[in-house]
């Protein structure tokens, strides 16, 4: 078995892979405070939860985009499973060449989502991660990655304008009924979730255009599925593919 681990800005993503079948995940917040001890006894009760044996986890990979959290997800890797684990980076052998022009700047849950999305589809591809930052990553059709576009997340753009304008509560992340808002609360809604699936729409066409040729799009990251209902461009949902990433990644290193 295989231990992958994301951790992101807001949401650190744990999970096990049985071969190449995910068969265990769970989500914690990304809490710098946490000691490798903490985050170690969370993994073995989520395990344990998950009726899995913790011994067969032979192998590890993690994606880090929070640079203070990665030792201490190293550290509890080796202390509770007696793995050191892959960090994945663009040195690695990741099966697609990228075109950024600073590789070292791509995070690693977008070439991650990257390696997994041209992995199970091919290319030309766009992956839309909804996160804290909405990502789109765009692969070629011969496994290049050719970079991408960086917005602000759903969640993200909801908490700023509540704390921006003294007058907009917070809001749940929901879709009203209808566009036009009766109230501030569906107003807010309106805006912030149609306007998300606009901005989506608008720049699959126009990444697509550069392209040349029509895309694969795959969503991923918590709103993906909520967004995916309102709109005709998104043609695969996999929650997963960051974590899928991760394992394809350190099986290639092998």
């Amino acid at each position: 078995m295989l231990l992958a681990i994301d951790i992101g800005n807001t949401h650190t993503v744990i999970g096990v892979f049985e071969r190449d079948r995910l068969i265990g995940d769970w989500r914690i917040t990304s809490d710098t405070a946490r000691t490798e001890d903490e985050i170690g006894i969370f993994v073995k009760s989520f395990c344990k939860n998950s009726s899995i044996d913790p011994e067969l986890i032979v192998r590890s990979g993690i994606s880090s985009v929070v640079p203070n959290l990665t030792p201490i997800y190293q550290k509890m890797t080796k202390k509770y499973f007696d793995i050191e684990p892959t960090i994945i980076s663009p040195a690695l052998n990741l099966g697609i060449t990228i075109l950024y022009e600073d590789p070292s700047a791509v995070g690693t849950d977008r070439l991650c989502n990257a390696v997994a999305g041209y992995t199970q589809y091919g290319g030309p591809l766009i992956i839309i991660d909804f996160g804290t930052a909405t990502t789109y990553d765009v692969v070629s059709e011969q496994g290049e990655y050719l970079g991408g576009v960086i917005a602000p997340g759903v969640e993200t753009s909801s908490a700023e304008l509540h704390r921006r304008a003294a007058k907009l509560p917070k809001i749940d992340t929901v879709f009203p009924e209808k566009a036009i808002g009766r109230t501030t609360i569906t107003s807010m809604q309106s805006g912030i979730l149609f306007g998300a699936v606009d901005s989506v729409e608008g720049m699959v066409k126009r990444i697509g255009a550069e392209l040349g040729k029509k895309p694969t799009v795959i969503g991923t990251g918590g709103l993906s599925a909520m967004i995916s209902l309102q709109t005709t461009v998104i043609d695969f949902v996999v929650p997963s593919l960051v974590l899928d990433g991760v394992r394809i990644i350190v099986d290639r290193q092998k």
